[in-house]
């Protein structure tokens, strides 16, 4: 299921980017569908990218020219860079590879390519696909690291065997993933509002967490659950455009914190409670963060070392302060909304329904974190709403939607309960 463009609205148009790389292929099944859901593709063509798809393909399949050459004398003459920066909706690089993304994050316009990235000023999705090795790259990472602060959304890469043969991160997102992202991209791109006023959470405080903890074993190990942050960091962003203050208190992860946002952060449990007790009072607390339960009941000032004479090692383990919980069962300062989320491999309907009772919260979102749902740092999440005696299941779409939507219930709540 697709997130279609709304009904009336006028075509939009994607600035196509093709990088050099053998996902280019997957490129031209995503033209055709993207031109099925209405949208215009203008594309441009790398000459790397041209070494893996034709332009007569690419143009085929677009209904529109193949823009391949920064200083061509026609495009210049008719449209030119800057107009066809200024044309797209949003840029989408796909395959984006370890070349584009650092010359990118470097501000180079050395090409057709790079020159778009930097005249344009409509949202930019790149879809990375390269050598696992290449992906974990110190260099890549950073440069990343660098196109996320300023702006640049990522989907992906995805886990798999590619065509070198080694098998992890590197794989491009699949066409049907792609389609998904920029349709959800271009609904995004609507969600404006034209005063502060409009904003529905202006003058409200929203507090959230976001990320794993790493409880200490001695210097070297840590006790932690997996998790990327994006869905809370998602969070604090659609709740910045809403109009509400932002406090973000994240465990270590690596994300750049989101512009206009007060990041705060924490390494382990107790220091995010701490952290959580400091930003109170807040109007929305919002638990995203996947909190340890576990640590260490006694931390090693020195790394443990193995015993060649013994197989196996016992931790002494006790629990974690449960934040949720606390801020839930507060006489003062408990915030107005308090929401939790449930991730399960199990039932998370009825493992919400067992959160919401016993930890005090208004609303849990539970999802199913099973690894073939690919959700524990991926971009996309399929979520199911709790309150009450009620559920409201929402079909799988990319984190940032989500968190808009959230978002968007929480404010509607909020002015109900303010009535």
């Amino acid at each position: 299921m697709t997130a279609a463009l709304e009904p009336g609205r006028q075509q939009r148009r994607v600035l196509l980017i093709i990088g050099g790389g053998i996902a280019a292929y997957k490129v031209l099944e995503l033209i055709r569908l993207l031109r099925k859901e209405d949208v215009n593709v203008l594309p441009v063509l790398t000459r790397a990218g041209a070494e893996f798809v034709t332009p007569l393909s690419v143009a085929a399949l677009a209904g529109a020219k193949v823009h391949e050459d920064l200083f061509s004398l026609t495009d210049e003459v008719e449209m030119g860079h800057i107009a066809l920066a200024r044309a797209a909706d949003l840029v989408l690089v796909a395959p984006a590879t370890a070349d584009l993304i650092a010359r990118a994050a470097a501000g180079l316009a050395n090409d057709l390519a790079t020159t778009l990235l930097l005249a344009t000023t409509a949202p930019v999705l790149m879809a990375p696909a390269m050598n696992v090795r290449m992906w974990q790259h110190p260099a890549t990472q950073r440069n990343v690291r660098q196109l996320m602060a300023d702006g640049v959304t990522f989907i992906g890469p995805e886990k798999g065997e590619m065509a070198c043969g080694e098998e992890g991160p590197g794989r491009m997102t699949e066409p049907a993933d792609l389609l998904h992202a920029v349709l959800e991209r271009l609904n995004e791109a609507e969600f404006r509002f034209s005063s502060s006023e409009e904003r529905p959470l202006t003058g409200r405080h929203v507090l959230i967490t976001a990320g794993p903890t790493h409880e200490p074993i001695d210097p070297v190990r840590y006790i932690a659950n997996r998790s990327s942050g994006r869905q809370g960091f998602a969070l604090a962003e659609a709740a910045r455009d809403l109009g509400a203050r932002v406090t973000l208190v994240h465990g270590p992860v690596n994300l750049p914190c989101p512009a206009g946002v007060h990041c705060v952060a924490v390494e382990t449990a107790e220091e995010m409670l701490r952290a959580v007790k400091d930003a109170l009072p807040a109007d929305v607390a919002i638990f995203a963060a996947a909190v340890a339960d576990w640590k260490a009941k006694h931390t090693a000032d020195a790394k443990l070392k193995k015993d060649a004479e013994k197989n196996s090692f016992t931790l002494e383990l006790e629990k974690n302060p449960d934040i949720l919980s606390h801020v839930g069962h507060l006489e003062k300062d408990r915030p107005k909304l308090v929401v939790g989320f449930a991730a399960e491999t199990g039932d998370p309907v009825a493992a919400a329904r067992e959160k919401l009772r016993r930890k005090r919260a208004d609303l849990i979102v539970a999802n199913d974190v099973s690894p073939q749902k690919g959700v524990m740092g991926g971009n996309f999440n399929e979520v199911i709403l709790v309150s009450g005696k009620e559920e409201e299941r929402w079909p799988r779409m990319m984190k940032n939607a989500v968190a808009r939507r959230l978002m968007e219930k929480i404010a509607g709540i909020l002015q109900d309960s303010d009535k």
